[in-house]
């Protein structure tokens, strides 16, 4: 896949220049300089040679076949320089050119014009917009980064060329190598999607590395990566989170959702670890890049100072990963073995005057342990510690086992000769600790995903005609709110059970109402036009008899058409009361990169001051819908204390799932909740008292 990107026999620069500075310059240098083997023709219509090289004054006086065209030309002529490329049967174009999307409208104009014409011609083509792209495989090097990377097995693709230039620059002194290294700039065609796919093809490349500004098809862009991780690991920083990019929503699901929710619950949902910034991005980057997947959660700590020892134990504590309880005969070999005053227990300390023997004998012992399935090795220079001997210790004794094997060199100068020798050992180092341990929790994480099955979407039978024609109608006659009829009629026909519930227009009405469903009740107004009716008082629960109903009735209505003189008031509904039960919201806002995004958290008048609430992007299956209820905080007042009978979880996981079908039928549904879903003691069910739907 995108073979003539990564490999090809010859390369056309269109735009190369004889003035050094000029990215035609530097991108025609870069390869030449780097050891492509393939053969380049520079295309300059004003020059004769550049760089040794014979220039062309167009691609029609070229008589071999062109693999991979490169354009370095004003954005005002890569439209002609296109269709030269549209002559010549080429199939496969980098447009390193900017003046496009993110100049403005004039530019977005020229993007689109470009896009249809290599679509209607079968090319693909990187950018525009992009800095080029690396494959240190082929020693090609088609972009105008200051440096070629270092061969190594990451493959990383960036929106950002800035970003590729900084990193380039940072990778080669932290000694990270890359197998593949491409800026996609405005993804005009190619675009994360087809990289993920590329990728993960690529025999060279062991972890995918990205940074993403967003994604193009989110349905796609997730069932993508859920195929790569599963062979490989993904880690993907992401930017564009702040608040100010949410959506504005009228439902609680909405207020609460805003697009890095939907990322990071994508981002769950495919595998794909997320970076927080560029240093943990890298961090994790090196550890998958260098040693074997941890086979559990067991870490084993030797240091040769108690502080960072203690510090690091308190990082474990407060991660997923635990610390290892090592077998008796551990404890009792390296007790017959180091000073008396040395800690035999985890985190052993070898104390300040170990030298490599006794780093060298530890970690051995610790290495044959079953109970450890990951070791972190810290160091502080003292004057009698031997760095780089030390260094070279580790990395023959983890060439000798797959264990995970990560180490913890504190300092600077002193410690710097041994971070080479440690990264030609491949042993991922940390200048901190605490580092070291987010890194090793990340590998774990990705453990777990890769013996997780794909989630199962279980088949509900549902009646979906009535929803249909209900929605139809209400779309046509331009009402975007359901009101509460509709509503309970749409999550009823879904199998959700809801109260029993009368609309009555007058007193007379209400009191028979509460008569027939017995007392006591449970008054709320009726309007399609007030969603949050308890912020005004327009619900009024425990209503006790027929002189209550009559007041009620009166004080909601007027109160309603006082506070919100423009509303349609239809009545009021009288409901069953339902008492007993934990109050939890079910909902969905749909985002406009990856559809409908499902939410659950704890319901009721607290769920927007709590925010205790969890996502994940529709279809889910129940292994998903377990998973979404676990993950809150107050999930153990769910499963019940101080002798609380546990709410019915099984419940309440049918409800997501039948939500999940819901909107999942219905993309005209754009926000809905369900708040509260209250959910009795186990085996008991659940039941909606109160929903909301908009559609678009």
């Amino acid at each position: 896949m995108l073979e003539h990107f990564f490999s090809p026999k010859t390369i056309a620069v269109i735009g190369a220049s004889r003035e050094e500075g000029k990215v035609g310059h530097d991108l025609l240098k870069n390869l030449v300089s780097y050891g492509y083997t393939g053969t380049i023709y520079p295309i300059n219509p004003k020059a004769d040679t550049i760089l040794g090289i014979k220039v062309y004054a167009s691609l029609k006086d070229i008589r071999d076949t062109i693999d991979l065209a490169v354009i370095v030309i004003p954005a005002a002529f890569v439209k002609h320089g296109v269709d030269e490329c549209i002559e010549k049967g080429i199939d496969s174009i980098i447009v390193i050119s900017s003046g496009f999307k993110e100049s403005g409208i004039d530019g977005a104009a020229k993007e689109r014009e470009l896009y249809q014409k290599i679509k209607q011609h079968s090319i693909r083509m990187l950018g525009p917009n992009c800095l080029g792209l690396i494959n240190t495989q082929s020693s090609l090097n088609a972009s105008f980064a200051a440096d070629m990377p270092a061969e190594g097995n990451i493959g990383f693709f960036s929106q950002s060329g800035a970003l590729c230039t900084s990193i380039l620059d940072w990778s080669i002194i932290e000694y990270i190598g890359f197998s593949k290294f491409i800026s996609i700039g405005n993804k005009t065609d190619i675009d994360e999607v087809d990289l993920i796919k590329a990728l993960e093809e690529d025999t060279y490349t062991r972890v995918i590395l990205g940074y993403l500004e967003g994604v193009k098809n989110g349905t796609v862009f997730i069932a993508s990566a859920q195929k790569a991780t599963k062979k490989k690991p993904m880690i993907i920083i992401k930017s564009g989170g702040t608040t100010a990019g949410a959506k504005a929503a009228s439902s609680h699901t909405g207020t609460l959702a805003g697009s890095e929710r939907a990322f990071d619950a994508a981002f769950k949902q495919s595998g794909i670890l997320r970076a927080n910034t560029i240093e943990e991005l890298f961090d994790y980057a090196r550890i998958f890049s260098y040693q074997h997947l941890p086979k559990g959660p067991r870490i084993a700590l030797i240091t040769n100072a108690g502080g960072p020892g203690i510090i690091t134990a308190d990082a474990v504590e407060r991660s997923k990963i635990k610390m290892a309880a090592f077998s008796r005969n551990t404890i009792e070999t390296l007790r017959s073995f180091l000073p008396e005053m040395a800690n035999v227990y985890n985190p052993i300390d070898v104390l300040g005057d170990a030298k490599a023997d006794r780093y060298k004998f530890v970690i051995e012992e610790v290495v044959k342990d079953t109970n450890v399935d990951v070791i972190l090795v810290i160091l502080t220079p003292q004057t009698m510690t031997e760095i780089e001997k030390t260094a070279e210790v580790i990395g023959e004794i983890s060439h000798r086992t797959d264990k995970t094997i990560v180490t913890s060199f504190m300092g600077g100068k002193r410690t710097e000769s041994a971070f080479k020798i440690l990264a030609q050992k491949k042993i991922p180092n940390y200048v901190f600790p605490e580092r070291a341990v987010s890194a090793i929790e990340a590998m774990y994480h990705y453990t777990l995903w890769q013996k997780k099955p794909l989630p199962k979407i279980e088949e509900i039978q549902i009646q979906k005609e009535n929803v249909s024609s209900l929605i139809k109608k209400l779309r046509q006659a331009g009402h975007p709110q359901l009101n509460e009829e509709e509503v309970k009629e749409v999550i009823s026909t879904y199998g959700f059970r809801i109260p029993k519930s009368i609309l009555a227009t007058s007193e007379i009405e209400a009191v028979k109402a509460a008569e027939e469903i017995g007392y006591p009740v449970v008054i709320k107004i009726s309007s399609p036009d007030i969603l949050h009716k308890s912020d005004f008082g327009g619900v009024v629960i425990g209503v006790q008899d027929p002189s209550e109903v009559r007041k009620y009735f009166r004080d909601i209505t007027q109160k309603a058409r006082r506070l919100m003189p423009d509303a349609e008031i239809k009545g009021v509904l009288v409901q069953q009361m339902v008492t007993g039960g934990k109050e939890v919201i079910i909902g969905m806002s749909r985002d406009p990169q990856f559809g409908p995004l499902l939410m659950f958290g704890l319901g009721g008048i607290y769920i927007e001051v709590l925010k205790d609430v969890t996502f994940r992007v529709a279809p889910i299956g129940s292994d998903e819908a377990k998973e979404m209820i676990q993950e809150i905080r107050s999930f153990p007042l769910l499963k019940g204390v101080r002798g609380e009978k546990p709410a019915d979880i099984p419940a309440i996981v049918d409800s997501i799932i039948r939500l999940s079908h819901m909107v999942t039928d219905f993309p005209e549904i754009v926000e809905m909740d369900i708040n509260p879903l209250v959910v009795f003691p186990e085996g008991n069910g659940a039941i909606a008292i109160d929903a909301r739907i908009s559609i678009s």
